[in-house]
């Protein structure tokens, strides 16, 4: 139980920080929320749970695949936001695309021989 509290706790900070950052400097707000902090934690907490060189070998790589669908939603959002969307509409819309081309991505990548 103290373990996952670690984590939450450790999140949180990381979230609490992008956003206090972003307020002053966007831009920089932006970089830190880029690095993929998250999922070097995970990644590392899934090591202590099960140190298997194949599962984080698989783990990572998935990542990746899965990386790629979330893309265009930070592309989508400005646009939308600069063309009088609300900003809980740009967000929404930002996250139903991703939803898409995630299910796109597990429909289509096994052809293409990505184990998801």
């Amino acid at each position: 139980m103290l373990q996952l509290a670690v984590k939450a706790l450790l999140s949180g900070i990381i979230i609490a920080v992008v956003s206090e950052v972003a307020k002053r400097q966007p831009a920089f707000g932006a970089l830190i929320a880029s690095l993929p902090l998250i999922s070097v934690m995970g990644m590392i907490w899934l090591w202590l749970a099960k140190p298997d060189t194949a599962n984080m070998a698989a783990h990572a790589q998935a990542t990746f695949w899965y990386v790629l669908p979330s893309l265009p939603m930070f592309l989508l959002i400005p646009v939308l936001l600069r063309h009088g969307w609300s900003f809980w509409a740009a967000l929404l819309a930002g996250c139903a695309l991703t939803v898409c081309l995630y299910l796109g991505m597990t429909a289509i990548g096994p052809r293409f021989g990505l184990r998801l």
